[in-house]
C-alpha cells in the first residue's frame, strides 16, 4: 500500500474524529477533517488528498464528482449504509465508491423498539409533565404490546433484529420485502405477506428498507389510507420513504395515531446541527413538531460506541483494500445497480 496517503473527511463532529483517530492507530492515514457538508462550494477542502470520506447529509452530485476527479481524487469512502445521495451515474468508470453496509443492525433495531415504547406509553410527554411538578397521567394511557400485530417493511439485517426483538413481546408479526425468505420467517415465526395486506392489519409498521426509485414516498396518502385508523408509524429508515405533507394529512384525521421519526425528507440542511437560537426555517417540520404524538430525533438510531466503531473499521479498511490492490467487497456499482459489484471477478468497476 502507498504510503502517506490523506483522507478528506466531511461533515464531521467530535465524535468521528475521536473514533476515526483511535481506529486508525491501526491504518496510519492521514486525516483531515472538516465541519462543512461537502458541496460544489466545499469540494476545493479535498485538494491534495488521495480519498474523501462523506456521510448521509453531503452532496455527491455530477458537478461534486466532476470536481473531486479532476483533483486526481479516485475513491469516496461513505461512512454509511445509505448511497442515495450519490449521482453513481457521474461517478461510474471514474470514481470508486465504497460504503459500510452494515455496521450494528443491533442499534438500530433497539432504537426502532425505543421509539416504539416511548410513543405508546407516552414516556416523552410524562418526562416534560413531571419537570413542571405535573403529576397527572390523564392522556398518558398506552396499549399492551402483547397480541398487537407489527408490520416490518425490510428484511434486511436492522428488520431481521428487529424481528427478533419484537418477537419477544409476543407479537404478531407481519413483513415484508420484494425477496422474501421463507427460512427465515419459519426460524423467526414472522409471515410475509404484501404491502396491502401488511397496512390493513398492522397496529404498528416500521420502515427498515433503503431508499430505491421503488420505494421513494413509499409511504403516501393511497398507502396511508389503506392502514388502520390509529396506525403507529415509525421511519428509522430514510426520510424520502415518507411523504411528510401526506404523514400530516393522516395525523390531523386521526389515521395515523402516532409516529416516530429518526430521519425527515429535508433532514440534509438541519439534523446534526445545532438551530436553538434561530427561528426554525422548515415550515413542514415546524408543523410536524406541534403534534404531541409525534417524536422526531436527529438521526440517532446508529449512534452507539458500537456502531461508531465498525464503521470507523470498516470505512478504514475499505480504503486500505483500495490502495493495496485487494477486492473491494463494499463497492457500489452503477452498472450493476448492487451495493456491490459483481461484474467483475476482482470485484471492481474498472
Amino acid at each position: 500500500m502507498k504510503k502517506n496517503i490523506t483522507i478528506a473527511f466531511f461533515d464531521t463532529k467530535p465524535y468521528d474524529q475521536e473514533t476515526f483517530e483511535r481506529v486508525n492507530n491501526d491504518f496510519h492515514f492521514r486525516l483531515k477533517f472538516f465541519k462543512n457538508h461537502l458541496t460544489p462550494d466545499t469540494t476545493i477542502l479535498a485538494q491534495n488528498t488521495a480519498a474523501v470520506c462523506a456521510f448521509v447529509n453531503d452532496t455527491l452530485n455530477k458537478i461534486v464528482i466532476e470536481d473531486l476527479y479532476q483533483m486526481g481524487i479516485r475513491l469516496i469512502a461513505l461512512r454509511c449504509a445509505g448511497y442515495n445521495n450519490v449521482d453513481l451515474r457521474a461517478a461510474y468508470q471514474r470514481i470508486h465508491i465504497v460504503r459500510v453496509p452494515a455496521y450494528s443492525p443491533y442499534a438500530v433495531a433497539e432504537y426502532t423498539v425505543a421509539l416504539i415504547l416511548t410513543l405508546n406509553r407516552k414516556i416523552h410527554r410524562a418526562f416534560y409533565r413531571i419537570r413542571d411538578g405535573n403529576f397527572t397521567i390523564t392522556g398518558l394511557k398506552g396499549f399492551d404490546m402483547f397480541g398487537k400485530t407489527v408490520g416490518v417493511i425490510g428484511t434486511g439485517k436492522i428488520g431481521r433484529v428487529l424481528i427478533q426483538i419484537l418477537k419477544g413481546f409476543r407479537m404478531r408479526i407481519l413483513a415484508y420485502d420484494p425477496m422474501p425468505d421463507p427460512l427465515f420467517a419459519q426460524a423467526s415465526g414472522c409471515e410475509y405477506v404484501d404491502l396491502p395486506s401488511l397496512y390493513a392489519q398492522s397496529d404498528i409498521i416500521s420502515l427498515n428498507c433503503p431508499l430505491t426509485k421503488e420505494t421513494y414516498h413509499l409511504i403516501d396518502r393511497e398507502s396511508i389510507n389503506q392502514m388502520k385508523h390509529g396506525v403507529m408509524l415509525i421511519n428509522t429508515g430514510r426520510g424520502h420513504l415518507v411523504n411528510t405533507k401526506a404523514l400530516i394529512e393522516g395525523l390531523k384525521s386521526g389515521k395515523i395515531g402516532a409516529a416516530g421519526l429518526d430521519v425527515y425528507e429535508e433532514e440534509s440542511d438541519i439534523f446534526f446541527e445545532d438551530f436553538s437560537n434561530q427561528v426554525l426555517s422548515d415550515d413542514v417540520l415546524a408543523r410536524l413538531l406541534t403534534f404531541n404524538n409525534v417524536l422526531i430525533t436527529s438521526h440517532q438510531g446508529f449512534f452507539t460506541e458500537e456502531a461508531l466503531l465498525n464503521i470507523a473499521q470498516t470505512t478504514l479498511q475499505n480504503v486500505k483494500a483500495y490502495f493495496s490492490g485487494e477486492p473491494l467487497d463494499n463497492e457500489i456499482c452503477y452498472h450493476c445497480n448492487a451495493p456491490r459489484c459483481r461484474h467483475k471477478e476482482a470485484g471492481r468497476c474498472f
